[in-house]
């Protein structure tokens, strides 16, 4: 255990209530820094701030710029005005986490510096539906994508040590989408998580909430719903092409026209998702001609294995078309893991201890 740790939370708020005054009033019995982000609320809200300020230091944008935008804006200040070591909590301004469990995440970062610290609810009856759909949907997204187990990964209730900040900085999003690509980040360092549970609090109907379903889902979900998009533009030119091929190879009674069909529109589908996953889904630092080669053993092998699956399903009777379907589906989940974790799997961004 360090000693002299600063301990500092760190409150985005956006249109908030009484319950942010409130919090701050009970934490300023404690030694802790508070520091509040107040992200364009509007003028309206000037007097809750006002009194946020008699205990805290406030900090202003002129306009709503996203709870991720908020944060990094905290986690610059504290950076630069707060001696070192410090450890930080992130918390939200609605009342949804306890100061118990502020304190309690608190403890457990200074004893674990090198963790993230996530707070985590459970996900019971008296959850609102809309909440418990949302993390139960992320919960498995998340760990099918990264192999790593979550339980709750929407947790707002997060702690980590000044040696993780540079890293913290450095990850994009100013909206929800950031609290995700947070721990996304931060399990490809292979960097450590501790979850501890904490008191489920919810006010009736979770209308405290600034979450817009659509438009903050894509945002959190936008690698994935990418990558599925990538997947699916990339299938419709191989099957496109497969069907087509099919019908010239086998009208002109061409030898081996099922394989020579599906190799041929296979190539030119690993083309097309390559470009896909590489410029516009991960956004790849990686060398072009080391990703490329490596795409290719992948594609290689999916190919190896795509024949032999589809002729596994023809053998059966299945129409040609048809296997060829199931057969993507077969596949799907292993190329997105390979290709995430090792052909375009991002370097540790810049400034990242490890």
């Amino acid at each position: 255990m360090r000693q002299n740790i600063t301990k500092v939370v760190l409150i985005p708020a956006y249109k908030p209530d009484e319950k942010l005054i409130d919090l701050l009033k009970s934490l300023s019995d404690s030694e802790i820094t508070t520091v509040v982000v107040n992200d364009g609320s509007g003028p309206e809200y000037d007097p809750v701030f006002r009194l946020a300020e008699l205990t805290s230091k406030v900090i202003c944008h002129d306009e709503n710029r996203g709870k991720g935008a908020a944060l990094k804006t905290g986690i610059h200040y504290i950076d630069e005005n707060i001696p070192k070591p410090y450890v930080v909590v992130t918390a939200d301004a609605d009342g949804q986490h306890s100061v118990t469990d502020i304190l309690r995440v608190m403890d457990k970062a200074v004893n674990n510096p090198d963790k993230l610290i996530l707070g985590s609810r459970k996900i019971e009856g008296k959850t609102p539906l809309r909440s418990r759909f949302g993390n139960s949907l992320t919960r498995l997204i998340f760990r099918s994508s990264t192999g790593v187990k979550v339980y709750d990964a929407q947790t707002g209730l997060r702690a980590f040590s000044s040696d993780n900040v540079p890293f913290l900085i450095n990850i994009e999003g100013n909206r929800y989408e950031y609290e995700m690509n947070v721990l996304l980040n931060w399990t490809r360092a292979k960097k450590p998580i501790e979850e501890m549970w904490i008191e489920t609090i919810y006010d009736k109907g979770n209308t405290s909430s600034h979450f817009h379903v659509i438009r903050d889902s894509v945002l959190i979900y936008g690698e994935i719903i990418k990558f599925a998009g990538a997947s699916l533009i990339s299938f419709v030119v191989d099957y496109l092409l497969f069907c087509l091929l099919y019908f010239i190879t086998g009208s002109l009674e061409i030898t081996g026209a099922l394989f020579i069909s599906n190799v041929a529109a296979r190539v030119m589908s690993a083309v097309v998702n390559y470009n896909l996953n590489r410029v516009m889904v991960f956004k790849s630092d990686a060398s072009v001609k080391k990703s490329a080669v490596q795409y290719a053993m992948l594609a290689t092998f999916i190919l190896i294995m795509n024949s032999v699956v589809l002729d596994l399903y023809t053998m059966t009777g299945m129409p040609a078309q048809i296997a060829k379907i199931l057969t993507e589906l077969t596949l799907f989940i292993i190329s997105l893991t390979v290709q995430r974790k090792v052909i375009f799997r991002k370097k540790e961004l810049k400034g990242a201890l490890s």
